[in-house]
């Protein structure tokens, strides 16, 4: 499991910064978590987005000393020369995964480390009723490979539900269930004991759809009480990690995660900063 290190939401990053050099906007804004390349080539091309007073366009590149808006808003931007920083969340039941919502409930980017530049990107969610490890990192681009359904990360859950499942409603959930977005299906599914009329399962899958989980076994006939992520990819959550708390991957694994997706390291050859306890 990659490294990671208890850290107080209240500290800010000490990673250190080289000097920067040009990099094309589009990249530039999507690493930094605005949105996707993609998104971000329509910004520039719809005229949002202004470097030192002047209208973007499509294919510039900027550095470090520009001055960047979007949609009126002044931006600070991270350049590639700072790896980027990944931490596992042991997210709470009654947290929602938006900075924005008209209800106004807790939210969980107010118990993650500030940051003097940049901000966090979820990489997936967790329904509000969800607990368990979501993670975050400082570079779009890495959440976007972490998130793509072609590099199958798998996702791993423990649930509970009222009630045992017959063996044929395990198997329907292995073999496939047609939802109302297509077909959904466990890759894995084991028992994990019980307590009293409860009953826990371990399943996976190797996409986040919206719900999945619980309308995979409402089509079962079971209505799921508890539900925690436990594993996403390479990250597990750490059986010390209490609810609410944060952990910091280490650089050596967050170069390790970059090279297995085949990214660039942004800063080859410095020493490892290793994460202390805060």
């Amino acid at each position: 499991m990659p490294r990671a290190t208890a850290t107080d939401p209240s500290k800010r990053s000490r990673h250190k910064e080289l000097p920067g050099k040009p990099e094309r906007l589009h990249k530039l804004l999507a690493q930094s978590g605005v949105g996707s390349r993609r998104e971000m080539e329509a910004l520039i091309a719809e005229g949002r987005v202004n470097i030192n007073g002047e209208t973007a366009q499509t294919g510039q590149s900027a550095s470090p000393g520009d001055r960047i808006k979007v949609n009126g808003k002044l931006l600070h931007l991270k350049f590639s020369n700072r790896l980027p920083r990944v931490i596992i969340y042991h997210k709470p039941e009654g947290e929602i995964v938006s900075r924005d919502d008209p209800e106004h409930r807790p939210n969980v980017f107010t118990s993650l480390p500030r940051m003097s530049g940049g901000r966090w990107v979820a990489v997936g969610r967790l329904d509000f009723n969800t607990s368990g490890l979501l993670l975050f990192t400082t570079s779009g681009d890495l959440a976007n490979r972490l998130m793509h359904p072609r590099y199958k990360l798998v996702r791993e859950y423990a649930v509970r539900i009222l009630g045992e499942l017959a063996d044929d409603a395990r198997q329907r959930l292995l073999d496939g269930i047609e939802l109302d977005d297509g077909l959904a299906q466990f890759a894995t599914f084991q028992e994990a004991g019980g307590e009293g009329a409860n009953h826990w399962y371990r399943v996976s899958l190797f996409e986040g759809r919206n719900r999945e989980v619980r309308r995979l076994f409402e089509a079962v006939g079971a209505v799921v009480s508890r539900l925690m992520r436990v594993r996403y990819g390479p990250f597990i959550l750490p059986p010390k990690l209490k609810r609410g708390q944060v952990m910091e991957i280490g650089e050596a694994d967050v170069r390790k995660l970059l090279a297995d997706f085949g990214m660039d390291d942004p800063a080859p050859g410095r020493a490892e900063h290793k994460p202390r306890e805060r």
